[in-house]
């Protein structure tokens, strides 16, 4: 009995622990991308280099309802480091999004038309829009899956692939993120 009174304060301290931890968004994207605070990190962030990210969309949230996670990732990639102390200025990423995520990039309308929801992503997509991150969909994903340039949310560029996107990106200095 004596040592299963031992371990109370313990699982106490790591209940409070885990309890304590909680995710948060912005500075730069307020209503998505929340993440958690690493406090000392042992492999430290370089605060004096301007990061560049590109990440390839291609996976499809699980379903009409919700998200799209590696969208979000970019908004994560941008609070994180903000959170971290890097400035705005040295924070560049852009989206290319194919296959099956090409839906997720839809207008309002568009997505309504074809899948008689609401697009889940509209709102995460205009975020990262309104702060000039490019947002850029395969143009033969695009063709393959029947969307035009109107079906597409305001801003979102179409590339003649998302290849061609990727290598021109990772030409001008953007670091590739695949998940």
């Amino acid at each position: 009995m004596r040592f299963h009174l031992r371990l109370i304060p313990l699982f106490v301290l790591f209940s409070s622990i885990a309890i304590s931890q909680t995710t948060k968004a912005g500075p730069i994207i307020t209503d998505f991308g929340k993440v958690y605070e690493v406090k000392n990190p042992d492999y430290r962030v370089q605060k004096d280099i301007t990061f560049k990210a590109v990440i390839d969309v291609t996976g499809k949230a699980d379903s009409h309802n919700s998200r799209n996670a590696l969208i979000e990732t970019a908004a994560r990639f941008l609070n994180m480091h903000a959170q971290s102390g890097i400035p705005k200025n040295q924070l560049n990423v852009a989206l290319v999004v194919h296959g099956g995520a090409s839906k997720d990039v839809m207008s309002n309308a568009a997505y309504q038309k074809k899948y008689k929801k609401d697009n889940p992503n509209l709102e995460l997509v205009k975020s990262l829009l309104e702060i000039n991150v490019p947002v850029i969909i395969c143009g033969q994903s695009a063709a393959h899956n029947k969307i035009t340039k109107e079906d597409l949310i305001p801003g979102v560029q179409i590339s003649l692939s998302a290849m061609t996107a990727l290598v021109q990106l990772q030409n001008e200095g953007y670091q590739l993120i695949k998940f």
